[in-house]
């Protein structure tokens, strides 16, 4: 027997067990209310058909004769209705309630008067619910009675006082009551234990049916059809069920995409690495390799040129490294920017400084426009710098000999907005998303250099850091301007 056949078996009895628990209790409930049901409506079906015996015996008889009870005539005539109605005693009391004569043994008499108040508002009720009264062999216990006045020269000279309810009685119906529970608790515990199967395996085929539709679901989940979802709108356990599975399959299904996606870029990052480090570790190899074999015979300014160019070399690797490094950090979410108020126009100063050499030898036009007043920016100084350092070198990169770089800065609003622009080639529509992306530059053929493509990606991830933004606005042949903005305050949580 398999796993599954005995877990079903188990689900199977106890569902059947709950159901067969619940019905017993209703069952039990069942027989309590029926039994004491049962016991009024004898008690009241009892004083329907002889509640009339007492006032029959007062009128039909004289009991009381000169206001005492007439022994000689009435006995024979009460223990006659007694044997042939064992379920009846009579007894004749006096106008205060002594009970002055009965038909009984005495010594089982426990009472010589009874409360007339009952008595009384049993004569005075009309054909309603009668009230019970005492019975005089059980003090203290009230039963079911007939009563009637026994009427003396147009006087009540006394009462008829038949209790309904006998001893015998008592003992006969508890005998019958009993056999009745017990008949009935034996037809309800098997109508009880059939429902409960019969409901247990209706409820089993239908919990298992959907569990076997899930457990399909599932298994073509696992089998690799991750497209495979739970269908319907099931409510109660089952529909979070559904709605569980169905979020956890999204969710594995997320974190899929975001694996394959990883794998790419480290299978685009080890393919641009090796492209962009092999041709400065080419030139540096072959550089090194021919100042070996003819340092003795080249000459100073020759030697000096060949050092120059792997110079240039190791500081292109280093350049390139620098980036990796700088972007695998905030790829990783490891760089945590240190915010301060700092004012942008004196960074921007000191890095157009560092950039001057450089636009002398290319006779490009660099400068800065900062206005007077200009606010403070909250913001990473260091991450800043590395933005501008970026967008400059990209500048710098697509713009030819004689061109111009400009940086302006203004103040709008709660935010200072910086503008890099140059008057090089341009970026085609196309391609003016894209540039943003890891290892991706647009297609300008007329590019001196290429790099990794890291650098605005590493703008935009700063960017992203300082709850900020960059658009970029340009033309084939038109030059290029990035804009971004700077908070000159704390942003709010």
């Amino acid at each position: 027997m398999s796993v599954k056949t005995i877990r079903g078996n188990l689900l199977f009895w106890k569902i059947s067990a709950v159901f067969a628990s619940l019905l017993l209790v209703l069952a039990l409930v069942f027989v309590l209310i029926g039994s004491r049901f049962s016991k009024t409506y004898y008690m009241a079906a009892h004083q329907q058909l002889y509640g009339d015996i007492a006032g029959h015996l007062a009128t039909f008889t004289q009991p009381i004769k000169n206001g005492r009870p007439d022994t000689t005539v009435t006995h024979d005539i009460i223990h006659s209705t007694m044997v042939a109605n064992p379920s009846v005693e009579v007894y004749l009391l006096d106008t205060l309630g002594n009970i002055t004569d009965y038909v009984v043994p005495e010594a089982t008499v426990q009472m010589t008067r009874v409360n007339m108040r009952n008595v009384r508002q049993w004569l005075t009720a009309e054909g309603g619910k009668r009230p019970l009264g005492d019975n005089p062999k059980r003090p203290g216990e009230e039963s079911i009675f007939s009563v009637a006045p026994v009427m003396e020269h147009g006087r009540v000279a006394g009462y008829v006082y038949a209790v309904l309810a006998s001893e015998r009685q008592k003992q006969i119906l508890a005998a019958l009551n009993d056999d009745l529970n017990f008949r009935l608790a034996c037809y309800i515990f098997l109508a009880a234990l059939l429902g409960a199967f019969v409901v247990g395996v209706v409820t089993f085929f239908l919990i298992t049916d959907s569990i076997c539709s899930f457990a399909g679901v599932v298994r073509k989940f696992q089998e690799g059809d991750y497209k495979a979802r739970i269908q319907g709108n099931a409510k109660g356990n089952l529909g979070v069920l559904t709605s569980t599975f169905n979020e956890m399959a999204d969710v594995i299904v997320g974190n899929i995409e975001k694996i394959t996606a990883t794998d790419r870029f480290r299978q685009e990052l080890i393919a641009n690495v090796s492209h962009d480090l092999r041709t400065p570790l080419s030139i540096m190899h072959g550089y090194t390799e021919t100042l070996m074999i003819k340092g003795d015979t080249l000459s100073r300014a020759e030697m000096e040129r060949y050092l120059g160019i792997v110079h240039e070399g190791t500081k292109k690797l280093s350049a390139l490294v620098d980036q990796l490094f700088q972007y695998a950090k905030l790829e990783a979410n490891v760089v945590a920017p240190q915010k301060e108020f700092f004012p942008i126009g004196e960074l921007l100063s000191d890095i157009v400084s560092a950039y001057q050499l450089k636009a002398q030898e290319r006779n490009v036009d660099l400068k800065l426009i900062v206005p007077a007043a200009l606010p403070p920016v909250f913001a990473d100084i260091s991450l800043t710098e590395r933005v501008f350092q970026n967008l400059i070198d990209n500048a710098f990169k697509f713009t030819p000999d004689g061109g111009e770089i400009s940086i302006s800065l203004a103040h709008t609003g709660g935010s200072v907005t910086a503008r890099v622009s140059d008057t090089g080639i341009g970026i085609a529509k196309e391609y003016q998303q894209q540039i943003f992306e890891r290892f991706k530059q647009a297609d300008l053929h007329t590019s001196p250099e290429k790099g990794m493509g890291l650098g605005l990606a590493i703008v935009r991830k700063i960017l992203d850091l300082h709850q900020s933004s960059i658009q970029v606005f340009s033309q084939t042949g038109a030059g290029t301007t990035f804009e971004l903005y700077l908070a000159t305050s704390v942003p709010s949580t």
